[in-house]
């Protein structure tokens, strides 16, 4: 990847997180008579053209659903290519996303990775935590139901402890048993292939969150379409329930 350009005092302010839903691989390859493969190799470079745009334009926080819970259903030979891109960017990229001041952390859960993988996405969080520039968030193995369901789970286990007080339970106190808490939630969401629906991903944090919807495949996603969604996106007026002004 080459360096990371820096953020310019003309650039907007915000969005401060950006999620996305990278979809369209498979179907990118497909219309090139290509195996699905091919599509989630060219994808991975659409990576670091996003984390490009991000610090260009002043993102804080970028989170990327790269696999989902339900993707363990999709052909072997697809889950191992997937998991081989995975190991591959971890190592090619990381020093420069550590050189460039990213954070790079994983939610979802981890039980299912093989050994060698959990080390390298713990290193990689140990690497980088203490960088503050962008946070770039990879959700893998990750479902939003499931998440919420741990999340009640943890309360659940805390009450019959006798550790917590039901009738204390609130939104703040949900949230604080999610995977990454600390992480302000989304302010524009993406999704590219021209699909629109959100697709199990991060079903608490997307409540009031402005979505974008590109025609465009993951593939060929490039600095120019992530602009594009921010203009847009800093065009509309969040009123979070309220009456319009």
């Amino acid at each position: 990847m080459s360096h990371l350009p820096a953020a310019t005092d003309d650039t907007p302010a915000g969005p401060l997180h950006v999620a996305v839903i990278m979809d369209g691989n498979g179907r990118w390859a497909q219309a090139r008579g290509l195996p699905r493969t091919a599509g989630h190799r060219k994808g991975a470079e659409a990576v670091r053209a996003c984390v490009k745009g991000a610090v260009r334009h002043g993102v804080t926080h970028l989170t990327l659903f790269a696999f989902s819970s339900e993707n363990w259903r999709r052909p072997a030979d697809e889950i191992s290519t997937l998991m081989g891109l995975l190991r591959l960017y971890i190592r090619n990229e990381l020093a420069e996303l550590e050189r460039e001041g990213v954070c790079v952390r994983m939610v979802g859960e981890r039980t299912r990775f093989d050994d060698d993988i959990l080390r390298l996405i713990e290193d990689a969080e140990r690497r980088t935590a203490g960088n503050t520039r962008l946070t770039l968030t990879v959700a893998l193995n990750y479902g939003g139901r499931g998440e919420i369901a741990r999340a009640a789970r943890r309360l659940a286990a805390a009450a019959a402890a006798g550790h917590l007080d039901p009738e204390s339970i609130d939104e703040a106190r949900v949230g604080a048993e999610l995977y990454a808490p600390d992480l302000p939630d989304p302010d524009l969401l993406i999704r590219t292939s021209g699909e629109q629906r959100i697709s199990n991903f991060l079903l608490w944090q997307l409540a009031y969150t402005e979505m974008a919807f590109l025609d465009v495949a993951w593939p060929d996603f490039t600095e120019d379409h992530l602009a594009a969604a921010l203009a847009e996106f800093h065009g509309r007026e969040r009123r979070y329930g309220a009456v319009p002004r």
